[in-house]
């Protein structure tokens, strides 16, 4: 089988789903981080500093500067696929719509955090892909 056909494959299954919670990208210094880590969705330690994605909701309870709302889709397709360019083709669908995008790669899925205000776009692009690839 193909790279092309085994990516079709995957993507025909591909199931975008939507958290609901509002998240927000935070700076937090270490002590912040101690209490703050069970809430922490993802953390980066960036040369800048400490970089944590945290419900909106307790960013705001902790009193931390949020630049913007996102929300986070997780790209279930399979568990544990790793196909070179699977992910790059859905970060191609979503920029060509003009949504930004930052990618976390986990051990299980790919989650794409979108904008709030882009999120129900990125969604219908996400389905589009499987249903186009399905009824073509």
């Amino acid at each position: 089988m193909n790279a092309q056909v085994k990516i079709d494959q995957l993507l025909m299954r591909l199931t975008p789903i939507l958290d609901r919670e509002r998240l927000g990208l935070c700076n937090l210094d270490e002590e912040q981080l101690r209490q703050l880590l069970p809430e922490c969705r993802c953390i980066f330690r960036e040369r800048e500093g400490i970089c944590a994605l945290l419900p909106r909701q307790i960013a705001e309870n902790a009193k931390l500067t949020v630049e913007d709302d996102y929300r986070q889709i997780t790209l279930h397709y399979a568990a544990g696929v790793q196909v070179p360019g699977l992910t790059a083709i859905i970060l191609r669908e979503l920029a060509d719509a003009g949504i930004p995008v930052n990618v976390v790669s986990a051990r299980c899925h790919e989650h794409v955090l979108v904008r709030d205000c882009d999120s129900a776009h990125a969604m219908q692009i996400l389905s589009g892909i499987s249903n186009r690839l399905q009824y073509s």
